[in-house]
């Protein structure tokens, strides 16, 4: 067996703009390295890349921008790097990624792996060309076998941000100076994450409770359109909308709700953030979300894109403190399973099965 493996970790880029799969990614170079691994990411770089050197993960350039004028350009880079690196691995977390690896494997003789993070998109049917195919939830590994990658291939690792290198531990942080009860929901400014049904919610719930204010904290393209509907209601002044924040665990420390009404979901990395600060929280019954809460014992689950039900689902929080203090504690309970490690341990386990079975044959 092997103790030590050279790793390459391909992404589109390294940036901290709250993107799920860069995050997932960036952790696994930081603790692969950190337990004895040579690691590399090849990215087009970004603000991580300071973080990835002080765990000793180098940082290649690879600019795999989807043009065809700049692919021949890609890939004499990307074999410079295979060139130079020799990897035993390479993990691959984007499509482009997976492709370009998998016409130079034979050349270069690496096992492949990829990572499925949205497997709701057209062309995630291109992740099932690497070796492994792992999976960050069960409803992912339901859904790529129904898409025709073979079940052999697949593996799944359930998500786990907590004890990331990229955030301080929860207890250095403060609760964020919110007013009044906060509705507080940390996602990416985009139609798919149900931040216009939470919207229409909260007049529901703001007609009832004064004291209720909305706080969106992320970004994205969508988030115009969804200022302007917030400006067209009635609350609108109690509709916040806070940006990306790098540390969002002060707005979930601060919360009295925390909201994830996405419309599709193949985990939702926020939710076990939002349980590690102790949030009631309130999240769509969709894909990988009641993973992620522990098949609802952790969270309370509504129908997706279902405006009452999401607006009931708050009153109840909101109106019986109790009720609230009971979802607040199941929360907190079973966070070791969503630890960052354990998602490390586990994702090795698959590099030394294909590692071992490429020695035997």
């Amino acid at each position: 067996m092997v103790v030590h493996m050279r790793i390459v970790h391909i992404l589109n880029h390294v940036r901290e703009v709250g993107n799920g799969i860069v995050n997932v990614a960036v952790d696994l170079a930081c603790l692969q390295a950190k337990a004895g691994h040579e690691v590399v990411v090849a990215s087009a770089g970004g603000e991580y890349e300071a973080l990835l050197k002080r765990y000793n993960v180098k940082h290649f350039e690879l600019d795999q921008t989807r043009k065809l004028a700049k692919l021949p350009r890609a890939c004499r880079r990307y074999r410079a790097i295979v060139r130079e690196f020799q990897p035993d691995i390479v993990h691959a977390h984007m499509m482009t990624g997976v492709v370009l690896a998998r016409v130079l494997r034979a050349w270069a003789g690496y096992a492949l792996v990829s990572t499925v993070h949205n497997e709701f998109q057209r062309h995630a049917i291109l992740m099932g060309l690497a070796d492994r195919v792992i999976a960050v939830s069960e409803a992912v590994g339901r859904s790529m076998r129904q898409r025709g990658v073979a079940g052999s291939k697949i593996r799944v690792v359930l998500n786990g941000p907590l004890g990331s290198p990229r955030f301080r531990p929860i207890s250095d942080h403060q609760p964020a100076a919110l007013q009044g009860q906060a509705i507080v929901t940390v996602a990416g400014m985009y139609r798919r994450k149900g931040i216009a049904e939470l919207i229409g919610a909260f007049e529901g719930v703001a007609s009832r409770f004064p004291e209720a204010h909305l706080y969106l904290v992320g970004d994205g393209p969508d988030r115009s359109e969804l200022e302007d509907l917030a400006r067209r209601s009635f609350a609108s002044s109690r509709i916040h909308f806070e940006g990306f924040q790098k540390e969002p665990q002060s707005y979930m420390l601060a919360a009295t709700v925390f909201v994830l009404a996405s419309h599709i979901e193949s985990f939702g990395l926020v939710l076990a953030e939002a349980r590690e600060a102790g949030c009631a929280i309130v999240a769509s019954d969709v894909k990988g979300i009641p993973e992620a809460l522990d098949g609802g014992r952790a969270g309370l689950l509504v129908p997706p894109k279902d405006v009452a039900s999401l607006e009931a689902a708050l009153v109840s929080l909101l109106s019986d403190p109790e009720e609230k203090t009971k979802w607040q504690s199941l929360a907190s309970k079973n966070l070791e399973a969503y630890n960052v490690n354990r998602v490390a341990r586990e994702t090795e386990a698959i590099y030394r099965e294909l590692l071992e079975n490429k020695w035997q044959n």
